[in-house]
């Protein structure tokens, strides 16, 4: 199987063509938040107010990067377990989210919400945070800064290898085909 580049600007076009399976190498702008930017961006959308990215087209990687030794763009920034942000999942989908990078399995919830929205759901290897690392080329903090590594940051990648793990067409790596 042949690997699919990406650029995560595309995100909106290019999730609807992934299926479960393919290797992807991904470019371009994404935005980490774990479970406590998650609670933070959520209470702004409560308020009426923007979140700290705009969500139409956005590809959020589940990741809190360790602090950035000299002369690195970053830490070691593997991904972390997506069920975490599955209660919070469905609506940011609703709200134009196209892209998510993490670790394992969704809730059925979240499955739903994909295939409705046209998004997808990649995964990244976990354990290779040094790997996925080699990958990016800028990190700029846009939100919460106070959060330390769960502070929302804005990450250039080039070459990031993933694996479509549920895309929206009802394809998972995750259940046994029928």
């Amino acid at each position: 199987m042949d690997t699919i580049r990406i650029n995560s600007e595309d995100m909106s076009c290019t999730a609807g063509t992934l299926r479960a399976g393919e290797k992807v190498l991904l470019s371009g702008p994404v935005f980490t938040a774990r479970d406590a930017a998650h609670k933070r961006i959520f209470a702004m959308l409560d308020r009426g107010e923007e979140p700290p990215f705009p969500l139409s087209g956005a590809t959020v990687y589940y990741a809190g990067p360790t602090p950035t030794p000299p002369g690195r763009p970053i830490g070691s920034c593997g991904p972390t377990t997506s069920a975490r942000m599955d209660g919070y999942t469905p609506r940011l989908l609703s709200l134009g989210l196209k892209g998510m990078i993490g670790k394992g399995n969704r809730s059925q919830a979240v499955v739903d919400a994909i295939r409705r929205s046209g998004a997808v759901y990649l995964c990244a290897i976990g354990g290779a945070g040094a790997l996925a690392a080699k990958c990016v080329t800028s990190l700029e903090v846009i939100a919460f800064e106070d959060l330390g590594c769960e502070s929302v940051k804005k990450l250039i990648v080039r070459d990031f290898p993933l694996l479509v793990a549920i895309d929206c067409h009802g394809g998972s790596l995750f259940e046994a085909p029928v």
